[in-house]
């Protein structure tokens, strides 16, 4: 059991289990026992707490990071050390990483990869703003919230970039197959540094892999400063053009010609978002020995590293000519060499007569060769037999290996699993194709079938039945919803799914949510009560199970003494059974005086006014006033939402939102004085709270 569990931080924050293990700190799920709420809490490894200098890193930039606020960034609500103990306290998410996502779904469609992209980048435009760099954007540290929501997280080695502090002990590059070329070379970073790992995210979810591979951390980072990638159609088919464009250029190996800052990459994904057709041209993919940007610095490196991987001293001709910009195009493809001059092969120390005898030597070895195989058309004793690949395709591998004689002379390689609709063990495609001539002993690769993608469904019920509806769609599952009746769920909220929960299911299973219509009994209809008296009204209300509320007396020269003049709900409205109706009810006016009375004269009917007894009486008028109400939508809700206001259990507003207006103004009429208001947002309760009704005026 981990030694920090039970430890109270502060005497505020209690350990309760560890939730995460990173490379430099470890993540507690804890207790705030004085706003009694669950959060985060990130506390230093053992051998970074030790030193010094790490530690004052870790509290200085931790500072700066807290002040970052934005609904796509994890929120920092405390740096602070107790005990010695250097910890973080942060927002507790809900949800998986985009990593987890990934391994489980494989390759994601371009409409979610751009739901996901346009998230993180706005992230990183907030963090940006404040002139804090990430240099750590990897997949790992991007949480999915189970509405859709990103999150980006772990900000433990960010960099503010006002900091005029040089840690250079201990420095952290960040995550070496995101890292960016210059992170990797050790040169001076900026945003675009972020950007280039962005890419690298995208790319990783639009193809399912990773651009650069290799057997040592060394390796990778070579090829990130040397290479330039397979586009991402080459591993996946159906890609558009526009959004591998955008990727391929915030990945771009030159600084210059990444998107300059995050913003500028919204824009083209927003454009993208409208129009996947769009076309956007870039110029940034080949590696030009010539650029500045792809050299280090003189202050940063006096080397650079080869595509072959060994280390050569920087030499660089000095030009003033500008290099030119090529388009972005596939590494494989790229066969036009540039025009020579009639001094290129005397700078590159070759004169023309060296290559007229390499000419004439290669002329002279093709004529022995062919003379050769003139005289032994069989290739002599050490020919190698000529074989033709079998057809692997379609048939089950268990079946392959247990035929040996049939399929001798070839040595065949599984080279990857993975799901499909063919049943488990089917070998779904090989390379070399079939029926190629190949010498015996030849590696034939293939790909086996793990059978159809399953998932075990969660368990929904409770929870909105429109976000519900969006995860089984992101799951793969094709969801239907049925609207049924129910006494114990809100409407609004599912009921059950059939299948049910914990239910193993195939990718692209039909799944029926069915969403509470809330109690099953037909809406009443309001009577007209203006004219009965409030006897006959409650008689009226209470045969259809309804209520009277609040009966105000009221002057009135339009209805006799005692009968209603005015009601709450109109005639013919549809409420549920036991809806409050308030009513007026008329009362007598005061005789006026008669106009015949002499004013000097007092009247012998006049008694003296009585000293006041104390006593306070009842109020023969309650005023109606109008006010606005102000209704804060829920952050955790999307699209539209149903928002219903009601006072003293009367639904008196109900319409519809959209989650973006964030703040709706309701208007209210009521009486003064206290009453009950209760916010209903897609049938859950989000406010219930008494409030005071008074005249301003």
């Amino acid at each position: 059991m981990d030694k920090m569990i039970g430890k109270m931080l502060d005497n505020r924050y209690e350990l309760l289990e560890v939730i995460g293990v990173g490379g430099m700190a470890v993540v507690y799920k804890a207790k705030c026992h004085r706003l009694n709420r669950y959060v985060a809490v990130k506390i230093l490894k053992d051998e970074y707490a030790r030193d010094e200098e790490f530690r004052k890193r870790f509290f200085d930039e931790s500072q700066a990071v807290a002040m970052l606020s934005h609904p796509n960034i994890v929120s920092v609500y405390d740096v602070s050390q107790s005990d010695g103990i250097d910890y973080i306290v942060m927002e507790l998410i809900d949800g998986i990483t985009l990593k987890d996502y990934l391994v489980r779904r494989g390759p994601l469609s371009w409409r979610e990869t751009t739901f996901f992209s346009l998230q993180i980048a706005k992230a990183l435009e907030h963090a940006h703003s404040r002139d804090i760099i990430h240099r750590d954007i990897k997949p790992q540290n991007i949480m999915l919230l189970r509405d859709g929501t990103v999150k980006v997280a772990d900000f433990g080695i960010a960099h503010h970039v006002s900091s005029k502090t040089d840690y250079s002990k201990g420095e952290a590059i960040g995550s070496v197959h995101y890292v960016s070329p210059e992170q990797a070379r050790g040169s001076i970073i900026d945003n675009r540094s972020d950007l280039y790992s962005f890419g690298v995210v995208m790319y990783e979810m639009l193809t399912g892999r990773l651009p650069f591979e290799g057997n040592t951390p060394m390796e990778v980072a070579i090829q990130h400063i040397n290479s330039i990638p397979l586009l991402p159609s080459d591993y996946v088919a159906g890609i558009p053009k526009a959004l591998e464009a955008i990727t391929m250029k915030a990945m771009s190996p030159q600084p210059s010609r990444r998107y300059s800052s995050a913003s500028e990459m919204i824009a083209d994904l927003e454009r993208f978002k409208s129009d996947p057709s769009m076309s956007i041209e870039i110029e940034n993919a080949v590696l030009d020995p010539e650029d500045p940007d792809q050299q280090p610095s003189e202050m940063d490196a006096t080397i650079k590293i080869a595509n072959t991987g060994q280390v050569q001293k920087k030499d660089v001709p000095v030009t003033d000519e500008p290099t030119k910009p090529v388009k972005l195009r596939h590494e494989a493809d790229k066969r036009e060499e540039p025009e020579e001059d009639d001094d290129a092969d005397e700078r590159r120390g070759v004169h023309p007569i060296v290559f007229a005898l390499i000419a004439v030597a290669l002329l002279f070895g093709l004529a022995v060769f062919g003379a050769y195989r003139l005289l032994t058309p069989f290739g002599g004793t050490d020919e190698k037999i000529v074989l033709q690949v079998p057809a692997l395709e379609g048939k089950l591998y268990a079946d392959v290996m247990n035929s040996p004689e049939t399929y001798s002379g070839f040595d065949i390689k599984v080279d990857e699993e993975m799901n499909s609709d063919d049943a488990a063990g089917t070998i779904l495609s090989q390379k070399p194709e079939a029926g190629k001539p190949v010498s015996e002993g030849t590696a034939v690769h293939i790909t086996v079938s793990l059978g159809p993608k399953t998932l075990t469904l969660d368990d929904y019920s409770q929870m909105n039945g429109r976000s519900v509806m969006v995860i089984l769609d992101r799951l793969g599952l094709k969801a239907t919803e049925e609207k049924v009746f129910s006494d114990d769920v809100e409407e609004g909220l599912v009921v059950e799914t059939i299948p049910a929960a914990k239910t193993v299911v195939k990718a692209g299973s039909a799944v029926t949510v069915r969403v509470s219509k809330g109690r099953e009994f037909p809406p009443l209809t309001v009577p007209n009560l203006v004219g009965m008296t409030l006897e006959e009204a409650e008689k009226t209300l209470k045969e259809l199970k309804l209520t009277i509320g609040t009966a105000t007396q009221t002057e009135s020269d339009e209805q006799a003494p005692g009968c209603i003049i005015f009601q709450s709900l109109d005639e013919g409205t549809e409420v549920e059974e036991g809806a409050v109706i308030n009513v007026h009810v008329a009362m007598k006016k005061d005789k006026e005086p008669d106009a015949t009375t002499e004013p000097d004269k007092p009247s012998h009917t006049t008694k003296p006014e009585e000293p006041s007894t104390g006593e306070e009486k009842p109020p023969f008028l309650i005023p109606e006033i109008k006010v606005d109400y102000r209704v804060r939508l829920d952050d955790e809700l999307a699209g539209d939402i149903q928002l219903m206001v009601a006072i003293d259990k009367t639904v008196v507003y109900n319409a519809v939102h959209k989650a973006d207006e964030l703040y709706v103004t309701v208007p209210i009429k009521a009486q003064e004085g206290p009453h009950t208001v209760t916010v209903y947002q897609n049938g859950k309760v989000t406010t219930q709270e008494t409030v005071e009704f008074y005249d301003r005026h």
